[in-house]
């Protein structure tokens, strides 16, 4: 089972690190997971807090995947009007078991059709913004992650954490996704809850 992390530039960090994390723990007990990030080019991504990473591949050379997960960030506000990022999406997903988004990854994953038409959600703060655009078939708020079919969409930032391990719990079971959890002793517990 081959997971691609699209990457672009401006992407928010965790978006795409927090599921990463998930699937590469995954990865340690279920070897014939593989992770690839995959970009534009082989230049490096420079994301919106300032991390570069490396791809493993470009649009170009990417292999067929089985997950596709797409991140959010600032930079989704530019790529939304990139034919070739959106040409590459709709391409890639046609081999996905499971196609994936975090925040306004959501976004691209409407414009560039394999969510055009479903229930889908976002950051709370672009619920607006992606309900303006007309694509999906509405644009859930406060909920951490929706399915519709294979298209599995979360809120921002940590909630793709929550889908990764959902996701884990659908394909294998609910046990392993537990195990998962476990192993990244991910266990949300703000500190300061306390002070709302």
């Amino acid at each position: 089972m081959r997971v691609g992390f699209l990457m672009f530039d401006d992407l928010e960090e965790l978006d795409m690190v927090g599921p990463w994390e998930v699937w590469t723990m995954a990865a340690h007990v279920k070897p014939e997971i593989e992770c690839v990030t995959v970009a534009p080019s082989d230049a490096p991504v420079r994301c919106a807090k300032g991390l570069r990473v490396l791809p493993d591949h470009s649009m170009a050379d990417c292999p067929p995947l089985d997950v596709l997960v797409v991140p959010g960030g600032q930079g989704t506000r530019r790529e939304v009007n990139n034919p070739d990022l959106l040409a590459w999406i709709a391409k890639a997903s046609e081999t996905c078991t499971w196609v994936t988004s975090v925040c306004t990854g959501s976004m691209l994953l409407a414009a560039a059709g394999p969510a055009r038409g479903k229930r889908i959600t976002t950051h709370w703060r672009a619920v607006d913004l992606v309900r303006g655009r007309g694509e999906a078939g509405a644009v859930l708020d406060d909920v951490r992650y929706v399915r519709d079919g294979n298209v599995v969409t979360s809120a921002g930032v940590s909630a793709g954490i929550d889908m990764a391990l959902w996701l884990i719990g659908e394909i294998w079971e609910p046990a392993f996704a537990r195990q998962i959890q476990r192993n990244m002793e991910y266990d949300p517990a703000p500190p300061h809850q306390g002070a709302v």
